[in-house]
């Protein structure tokens, strides 16, 4: 059963609004790309759009295993706080209706935009938070047996 994501995770989450997501390609090569997403608590995914004519969309179309970054939209270079993640991305179906409501309702000017809906479903978090003291790190795993990784 999925663990609840702590609070101050997700506070940080709902704050922000870019993530910047790595893709592999079929030679195992890092792509990265920034988008505008949304973040789903209940679903523990971050919902973005794209279009599929993109490297980045084809690359994770092959392979949506993911990695990414997300920090402040007003980054405090002394009180940094950011997240570090691991997930899957999918295409979303066009009868996936509820994340392309909850996108298009946080970034309404994206309904003029063509693009495909997409979910990375969060397995890793490292949350940083410098506020709490420098270096302050704090985990979390999708699944109680997983280990949260490197610090």
């Amino acid at each position: 059963m999925p663990k609840h994501i702590p609070v101050d995770i997700v506070k940080f989450l709902k704050g922000q609004t870019c993530a910047t997501i790595c893709s592999i390609d079929a030679d195992q090569l890092p792509y990265c790309f920034t988008c505008f997403y949304v973040f789903d608590e209940v679903q523990q995914c971050l919902y973005f759009k794209s279009q599929m004519n993109t490297k980045h969309a084809q690359l994770l179309e092959a392979n949506g295993a993911s990695a990414g970054t997300i920090l402040e939209d007003n980054l405090d270079k002394i009180l940094v706080k950011g997240i570090q993640l691991q997930g899957l991305v999918k295409r979303n179906s066009i009868f996936d209706v509820a994340a392309s409501m909850q996108y298009h309702a946080h970034y309404p000017m994206a309904v003029a935009v063509p693009g495909d809906m997409w979910t990375l479903y969060l397995a890793h978090i490292k949350f940083t938070d410098n506020s709490k003291g420098f270096g302050h790190k704090s985990h979390w795993s999708a699944h109680e047996n997983e280990a949260a990784g490197e610090s």
